[in-house]
C-alpha cells in the first residue's frame, strides 16, 4: 500500500494546470490500476513510464 505524506526530501514540487479533459483521462487511468492511486501519483506513474519508453527507444 502507498504511504500518503509529505515525499521524500529530494523531490521537488511542480505545479502545472491541465485541460479538465486530461484531469479526466488521468482519473480514468487510475480507477483502472488496483490499489486506485492518487491523481499526483498516477502523473508521477504516467511521467516514469513514458521516460522509460523514450530511453528505451533510444537505445
Amino acid at each position: 500500500m502507498a504511504k500518503f505524506g509529505r515525499p521524500k526530501t529530494e523531490t521537488s514540487a511542480v505545479t502545472l494546470r491541465l485541460h479538465v479533459d486530461v484531469i479526466q483521462a488521468i482519473d480514468d487511468l487510475r480507477r483502472k490500476e488496483t490499489d486506485v492511486p492518487t491523481r499526483p501519483e498516477m502523473i508521477r506513474r504516467i511521467l516514469a513510464d513514458w521516460l522509460e519508453r523514450k530511453s528505451q527507444a533510444e537505445k
